[in-house]
């Protein structure tokens, strides 16, 4: 979740005044390619990435979650949520 101020789009219907969620995925995937070992890093990383692309982002919310972690428990998966305001 990134939280902006949507207004112009909504007024205007022109996709320059929102996010541009194509970029966000890109963002993701970029940050989701790197070796980590913590879901944390990767969460505060994907974060960082977020506010330096989208100077208008006023806070993003991020739950990331690990697949069949190995835990050696039965669970579908364990994860992370962080939520960060522009500083």
């Amino acid at each position: 979740e990134i939280e902006t101020d949507f207004s112009k789009a909504i007024q205007t219907d022109d996709v320059a005044y929102t996010i541009n969620y194509a970029r966000v995925y890109e963002i993701v995937k970029e940050e989701m390619a790197k070796p980590s070992r913590l879901l944390e890093h990767v969460a505060g990383r994907i974060v960082a990435a977020l506010f330096r692309e989208f100077d208008e982002a006023k806070s993003v919310s991020l739950r990331l979650i690990k697949n069949n972690p190995p835990l050696g428990a039965d669970c579908e998966g364990m994860g992370v949520e962080i939520t960060e305001n522009r500083k």
